[in-house]
């Protein structure tokens, strides 16, 4: 397991790491749906409703580096390998020990997304979305990746009974417990992000003014966070990822409104910011294999860049179909690609002997296949149903209250 928070990243949401506001890092983008109308603060939206298929593309990019992070750039994959893979992959090796910044890139687009799937729905409908939309693939990642662990213990030990019971929840890392999926810490996040828009924004109506309201107390907090040096605080205020939420919601209220130098200030502030923990979190110059300074800003800035063309809407270009596919897929790729990757690359590479750029192919091929079948025979039918269930059950609960 990482030991920086940002080295979790890799390891760890979502995104939802999701994509209508999916990873979390979501997996899926919603149509973006704008109105003729003015909003209730009287600001007017532009532009007609689009699909933004190129936030699905970003996805997939950020899910890959992630993997290919702990498949190639981390030294602790040896044991799945057989040996260290920097020196299976002494070139790749050297970029994918960057690819765990991919989980800031699944951070600025969930703040994106989040904001655009939100807008006109109430706290009811949001709760409703969010665990219908995270629940079902993550409960079969867990059932997965344990039952992977019994299998073949010599990879990876299996937890006890009770913690397994406990990672169903979703709250294992402020309970103390171990995490059976190590990239779920990336969903702690996610949570925590849904937990305060929703409480801060949702609840009255999303709107203009309190979301850019919202971005500047976010902002102020997790600079008073960082004095205080309380872990509560901390936890609750999430300073050092709040920036590329914080970013995100800016870059859609952009993509919504057109450009306004308060946002592109926002996103600037947030930038700025969030670099600084970056390179904090994951430069070592003591380590023997470190990373540079300048290409964690540069890909910390890169992560905005993308965002920002997709809400400007230089991407409007990409718009094919199997982007839309590859969103859906991200999901659950980015839950169970890490210890089923290591397992495959140790059935692969040590018992069946494939080379290691085969193995290191079939396996994301697999994991890839993997993840749809998941997405067509769990996140879909049971995520729906699990909508309809929550849905009807709260149509009941008020009709009963007004009665």
């Amino acid at each position: 397991m990482p030991s920086t928070a940002t080295e979790q990243g890799a390891a760890e949401a979502a995104p939802d790491i999701s994509a209508t506001a999916k990873g979390t890092v979501d997996a899926r983008v919603a149509p973006r749906v704008v109105h003729a109308t003015a909003d209730p603060d009287g600001r007017r939206p532009k532009g007609s409703g689009d699909r933004l298929r190129a936030l699905d593309g970003l996805r997939i990019v950020a899910a890959l580096m992630v993997a290919l992070f702990h498949y190639v750039g981390k030294a602790q994959t040896a044991e799945a390998w057989g040996r260290n893979p920097r020196d299976l992959f002494p070139d790749l090796s050297h970029v994918a020990f960057y690819g765990n910044l991919g989980v800031q890139l699944f951070f600025v687009i969930s703040g994106f997304v989040i904001c655009m799937s939100s807008w006109g729905k109430s706290a009811g409908d949001f709760f409703r979305s969010r665990v219908s939309r995270l629940y079902p693939a993550y409960w079969a990642a867990i059932l997965l990746v344990t039952a992977a662990c019994v299998a073949m213990p010599t990879v990876i030990k299996p937890l006890r009974p009770n913690e397994v019971l406990v990672n169903f929840t979703m709250v294992q890392q402020p309970m103390g417990v171990p995490r059976v999926l190590g990239v779920d810490w990336t969903l702690w996040v996610e949570a925590r992000f849904y937990l305060l828009f929703a409480l801060f924004v949702i609840v009255k109506g999303v709107t203009y003014r309190r979301v850019v309201v919202f971005c500047g107390l976010w902002t102020v907090a997790g600079v008073f966070a960082r004095v205080a040096h309380n872990p509560l605080t901390d936890e609750l205020v999430m300073r050092d990822h709040a920036p590329f939420f914080i970013g995100g919601l800016a870059l859609y209220l952009i993509h919504r409104y057109g450009s306004d130098l308060l946002l592109w200030g926002i996103v600037g502030v947030s930038f700025l910011t969030g670099q600084r923990y970056v390179v904090t979190a994951l430069w070592d110059p003591h380590a023997p294999f470190h990373r540079s300074p300048l290409v964690i800003q540069t890909a910390v800035a890169l992560c905005f860049v993308a965002v920002a063309a997709v809400a400007l809407g230089w991407l409007r270009w990409a718009d094919w179909r199997w982007l839309t596919i590859a969103g859906a897929l991200t999901y659950p790729f980015y839950l169970v690609h890490e210890h089923l990757g290591w397992f495959a690359i140790a059935g692969l590479h040590q018992h069946l002997e494939f080379t290691p750029r085969q193995t290191l192919a079939a396996t994301l091929v697999g994991l890839l296949m993997l993840a749809y079948v998941i997405h067509r025979l769990v996140e879909k039918p049971v995520g729906l149903w699990l909508k309809r269930a929550m849905t009807s059950q709260a149509a009941r609960v008020r009709a009963a209250v007004r009665a």
